[in-house]
C-alpha cells in the first residue's frame, strides 16, 4: 500500500507540515503524511520496520491512559468483547443493560454515524459509543471484558511500550490522541481541557520535546467540536487530525 502511495505523490515528515504549511497547502503537489492512531504495539513491530525500509516518515498518535493509569482503553476493551462476544447477543445485553432501545430516528443516525457498518452493528455502536455517557460504556463493557480478558497481560501484549514510544519521540514520529480515546466533543470543559493536556504533558515529559500533533479519537464533528478545537489551541496543539473525508487545501 505504501508503495502505490508513493506513486501518487511525495511522503512528508510531521515536521515537514510544520515548517511549511502554507507551501504544502497551497502547492499542487499530492503531499501524503502517514498516520497511525492509538499507540498500539504492532504498529512498532510491524508498521516501522516496513516505514523504515522504504525511507517513509509517519505519526503515531498516543493514548497515555494505558501508561498513566495502566488500564485499557474503553474502545479497545469493545473491540476485544466484539471479537468473542456476537453482535446480536452484544446488542441484547445493551438493550438490558438500560432499559432502552433505539428510536426510528436514533436507528438512522447510527446507519449515518456509521455508514461503513452493517446496520446491526453501526445501530450497536451508536447506542453504546454516542448515546450513552463514558460511565454508563465503562460499566457495561468492564464486566463482560474481565470475562473473557486479564487487563494486565491486554496491557502488555496491546501497547508500545515506554522505551519504544521515547524512540518515536526522538524521531519526531509521536502526536498524541488525548488521554483515554474519548469523543471529546461529548464531555464538559473540565474534562477535555484535562484529556488533551495530561497526554500532552506526559509525552513531553517522557520525551523531553514538544507534542504539537493531536489526532482527536473518532475525529467526527461530534467529537471535534468549537470547544475542542479551541481548547486544544489554548494548551498549545499546533496541529490537529479528524476523519473528516477530503484532501487539506489552503482554502479549507
Amino acid at each position: 500500500q505504501l508503495l502505490m502511495l508513493q506513486g501518487t505523490g511525495i511522503f512528508i515528515h510531521p515536521n515537514d507540515l510544520m515548517n511549511n504549511l502554507d507551501e504544502i497547502l497551497k502547492s499542487e503537489q499530492n503531499y501524503i503524511l502517514i498516520t497511525f492512531d492509538d499507540g498500539l504495539k504492532e504498529q512498532y513491530d510491524l508498521a516501522l520496520p516496513i516505514l523504515t525500509e522504504l525511507n517513509i516518515p509517519a505519526i503515531f498518535f498516543i493514548n497515555t491512559i494505558n501508561h498513566i493509569e495502566k488500564k485499557v482503553s474503553l474502545v479497545h476493551k469493545i473491540h476485544l468483547v466484539r471479537s468473542v462476544v456476537s453482535t446480536v447477543v452484544l446488542y441484547e445485553k445493551l438493550v438490558y443493560f438500560t432499559g432502552k432501545n433505539l428510536s426510528l430516528s436514533e436507528v438512522k443516525k447510527a446507519h449515518e454515524f456509521y455508514r461503513f457498518d452493517d446496520n446491526l452493528s453501526a445501530e450497536f455502536k451508536y447506542f453504546l459509543n454516542v448515546l450513552l455517557d463514558y460511565k454508563t460504556q465503562e460499566k457495561f463493557i468492564n464486566a463482560l471484558f474481565l470475562a473473557y480478558f486479564e487487563e494486565h497481560e491486554i496491557l502488555e501484549r496491546l501497547y508500545m511500550k515506554t522505551d519504544e514510544i521515547k524512540e518515536l519521540i526522538k524521531l519526531g514520529f509521536v502526536g498524541s490522541h488525548a488521554h483515554s480515546h474519548s469523543p471529546l466533543g461529548l464531555f464538559n470543559l473540565e474534562t477535555i481541557r484535562h484529556e488533551l493536556t495530561i497526554s500532552k504533558s506526559y509525552l513531553e515529559s517522557l520525551g523531553n520535546a514538544t507534542i504539537a500533533f493531536i489526532s482527536y479519537p473518532y475525529g467526527t464533528k461530534e467529537a471535534v467540536t468549537g470547544a475542542v478545537a479551541r481548547i486544544a489551541k489554548e494548551v498549545v496543539y499546533e496541529f490537529g487530525f479528524t476523519t473528516k473525508v477530503g484532501v487539506n487545501t489552503i482554502e479549507s
